[in-house]
């Protein structure tokens, strides 16, 4: 008796990932199920929403499918970060007039139309008269006339309604606080001990957040327990972009809070320079918020968000995110199939593989580095079915994915976390399997995982990268072009037939 077949999700078709925000939309398995087979490549976990039992049973739900289906997915636990808010009001609301006189205090008596609570010493100790105050996402924006006494006098410049504890955003100053909350710390701790992949850091401001944040991620050997992604949403961490992108292992254009504390306007060049900057480095970026809004209620978005989601892809993002459309929407499975047509209509455009290129990435003069960039060649030269990458830490994966090649990247590691990690790396097709002894094991690996995967068939040539020694990190210097022979497809196939 053959024992029953696995289902298996084939290579997308396109390179970059869609990452999917679990939430109560789609809790239940057969949502998730429905979203990866729709083309998520990854989940979100919000930590600033539910309860870490309802998460921890969301990740053992997402480890579930990724047996049922074969197919290392990233999680990605995104912490909530230090929110600032202002205090209650006597009603719950208040209404601030346009030009009218507001003042933020230690007061912790409920507020009115005058003044609010703000319980955020550290505020109150860096303000200065001109800066301005934003609350409730900038829907109201005041400004700083006076400081004194533990108060902060502004006028507001556009008044409205406010109610209890609604956020505060200071765009004009670097706020002394750290990235980490207490309740930050107990969402890490939770995330790491149940597997995440990837860590994802809110209103980081300066590389010092992200030093705080990988001590506490230190394993006892001090290896990293998961990957850190810097979620760039403060002006302040735009001015110091490099830095922080040194020491991330990813990063998200968080386009929410950055929209607020920007001027709308000035997002879109950021957007670009962010993921420019980071693909200089092989590290994935993620561009997210707001990308297919509408299909919240509507099972249709509008044209603006389309061609929103399209210019993402066409910049080379790595990773385009779905937030509320598949974590609270009416129409998540057909906001990923929409996201997924979307990415997969731009790369089928002749110019996508120039725009993508447009970016100089000259390799650093490396050996893994150089052959990185002769894959690309080959591949722009022969016609291949994948790039087949040995790697146990991941970091050829990346210099491969760097260059934008025009096939896949299919990622062998006998690491699952890297696996996992690589989810999120554009045109990464990733694969969990055994360590490789010798230079024959590892052709005869690459091509059955081509065969396999569906990356290949009788005749396809394949570029193998890997290092020898095998099994040592950091060793790649070959590259070797192999071609499937006919015999090797019918021995994989009568293999495969008798192992069911």
């Amino acid at each position: 008796m053959t024992k029953p077949t696995r289902p298996q999700l084939g290579p997308r078709d396109r390179k970059v990932k869609i990452l999917a925000t679990t939430g109560p939309a789609c809790a239940d398995a057969d949502t998730l199920r429905r979203l990866l087979v729709a083309g998520a490549d990854a989940f979100r976990v919000n930590m600033s929403h539910g309860e870490h039992e309802r998460h921890a049973q969301t990740i053992r739900t997402i480890r579930a499918l990724e047996k049922e289906f074969s197919r290392p997915i990233a999680i990605l636990c995104d912490l909530q970060g230090p929110k600032l808010r202002v205090g209650s009001f006597k009603n719950g609301k208040a209404v601030i007039a346009h030009g009218a006189r507001f003042t933020l205090d230690r007061d912790s008596a409920p507020g009115d139309e005058t003044r609010v609570e703000l319980p955020h010493p550290e505020i109150l100790a860096i303000v200065e008269p001109g800066q301005s105050l934003l609350i409730n996402d900038g829907k109201i924006r005041l400004k700083v006339k006076e400081v004194e006494d533990g108060a902060i006098h502004c006028t507001a410049v556009v008044g409205g309604v406010i109610s209890d504890r609604k956020g505060v955003n200071v765009p004009d100053a670097e706020i002394p606080i750290p990235a980490l909350t207490e309740k930050d710390r107990r969402d890490l701790a939770f995330a790491i001990e149940h597997g995440a992949d990837w860590i994802g850091l809110s209103f980081v401001q300066r590389p010092a957040d992200l030093e705080e944040a990988r001590q506490l991620m230190a394993g006892p050997n001090g290896e990293s327990r998961g990957a850190l992604c810097a979620k760039i949403e403060k002006p302040q961490a735009v001015n110091r972009l490099d830095e922080i992108i040194a020491l991330a292992d990813g990063v998200m254009v968080a386009r929410g809070d950055l929209g607020v504390e920007l001027r709308p306007e000035e997002v879109p060049p950021l957007q670009k320079k962010i993921v420019n900057a980071t693909r200089l480095t092989g590290k994935p970026v993620i561009v997210a918020t707001q990308m297919l809004e509408s299909m919240i209620e509507s099972p249709a978005p509008t044209r603006a968000e389309v061609s929103d989601v399209a210019n993402a892809v066409y910049d080379g993002a790595d990773a385009v995110m779905l937030s509320a459309e598949t974590a609270a929407g009416d129409w998540p499975e057909e906001a990923v199939m929409m996201m997924d047509a979307i990415a997969r209509q731009v790369e089928k455009d002749e110019g996508y593989r120039q725009r993508v290129r447009l970016l100089d990435t000259p390799p650093e003069a490396t050996v893994a580095d150089a052959l990185a960039h002769a894959c690309m060649n080959i591949a722009d030269t022969i016609t291949l079915g994948a790039i087949a990458v040995f790697t146990s830490s991941g970091s050829s994966a990346r210099r491969v994915a760097r260059e934008r090649p025009a096939v896949p990247a299919m990622v062998l590691t006998p690491s699952v976390s890297v696996a996992r990690r690589m989810a999120l790396l554009w045109g990464a097709h990733t694969v969990a399997t055994r360590d490789i002894g010798s230079f024959e094991e590892m052709i005869a690996k690459a091509k059955r995982m081509a065969l396999r995967h569906g990356l290949g068939e009788a005749g396809t040539n394949l570029a193998v990268m890997a290092g020898v020694p095998f099994g040592k990190a950091g060793a790649t210097n070959l590259v070797h072009v192999v071609t499937v022979a006919g015999d090797e497809l019918e021995t994989y196939r009568k293999t495969t037939k008798q192992s069911g």
